[in-house]
């Protein structure tokens, strides 16, 4: 039976050999739900970028491109647009290339490369993610970004749904996956409310994003498969 396990932040990855696993990068607050939402209205790749300026640098040089992304939950200066999943509607973003970087979850993506494949999990793709995991039955590693290192609580709620529902097809002997499982089903029935007592939530509630955390509780609204191959993120 293969192992399912879930590291809290980057800041632990090293304690994980996931050179043979299937790694879900999980970046709910937002940028793996700006991900799946853009996928999903028809964006023809992702190409994560870990670096502002390489972002801006290759929407000159990618055509029908939109650099996009943000730094501190802010729209960052010289990039033109941001990390909301809200503003990719299908007529904006159908048949486009979407240069994205964001403080946590595409540095996440580039540090963990050396894997066996990568996915993108969130809220808004859960069944997507946990189908796909079961029928490839190899080792998972679900992989939060996490907040500049530190733990926290949306990423762990996401990675806890994915034990709820498909735990018992893995062997687990990882006490953040048990703990994860419980976390969420003490959140699940509603799933905003709980997320509302967290760090996250309220650093990017400064901002007024309310309404995007929010939509980035919606379990399957965008329920497609992000897979990063040679530098792009496309549907599975």
């Amino acid at each position: 039976m293969p192992k399912i396990e879930v590291c809290l932040s980057p800041a632990l990855l090293h304690l994980y050999d996931f050179s043979n696993s299937i790694v879900v990068v999980i970046d709910i607050f937002r940028a793996t739900s700006t991900m799946a939402a853009a996928l999903h209205n028809g964006a023809k790749e992702i190409i994560p970028m870990d670096d502002v300026q390489k972002c801006i640098d290759a929407g000159l040089q990618t055509p029908n491109s939109i650099t996009a992304g943000e730094r501190d939950g802010k729209v960052a200066p010289g990039l033109q647009f941001g990390n909301s999943p809200t503003e990719y509607p299908r007529a904006f973003i159908e048949g486009k290339t979407l240069l994205l970087t964001t403080t946590n979850g595409t540095r996440l993506l580039h540090q963990t490369k050396d894997c066996k494949q990568i996915i993108i999990g969130s809220f808004l793709n859960l069944s997507a993610v946990c189908e796909y995991l079961v029928a490839q039955n190899a080792d998972v590693l679900l992989a939060c970004a996490s907040w500049k290192d530190r733990y926290n609580l949306e990423d762990h709620l996401f990675a806890g749904a994915v034990i709820d529902t498909i735990g018992h097809q893995f062997d687990i002997n990882c006490d953040s996956a048990r703990a994860g499982k419980h976390l969420f089903r003490e959140a699940k029935k509603d799933i905003y409310g709980f997320i509302q007592d967290s760090a996250h939530f309220l650093r990017l509630s400064a901002y007024g994003l309310q309404s995007d955390m929010e939509y980035c509780c919606k379990i399957d609204a965008h329920n497609v498969l992000p897979i990063y191959e040679d530098g792009r993120l496309v549907l599975g």
